[in-house]
């Protein structure tokens, strides 16, 4: 899948991805493929979706 990072919060390691279907999954910093642990608002990226805690969250995330 592909979309957007809508939202980031740098401290806390959190956000959101927006799909290009406009769907919303959370996304954690260690699920960032290039290990940097920080994306900017306004990325795009590849993503898989994986389920956590009963809901579907972006992993293996990949900066495009």
């Amino acid at each position: 899948m592909t979309g957007i990072v809508t939202i980031w919060d740098d401290a806390a390691g959190l956000g959101e991805v927006t799909a290009d279907d406009g769907r919303v999954y959370p996304l954690h910093c260690t699920q960032l493929t290039d290990q940097t642990r920080t994306v900017e608002v306004g990325r795009a990226v590849r993503f898989e979706l994986r389920p956590r805690l009963g809901r579907w969250e972006a992993s293996a995330v990949d900066k495009l």
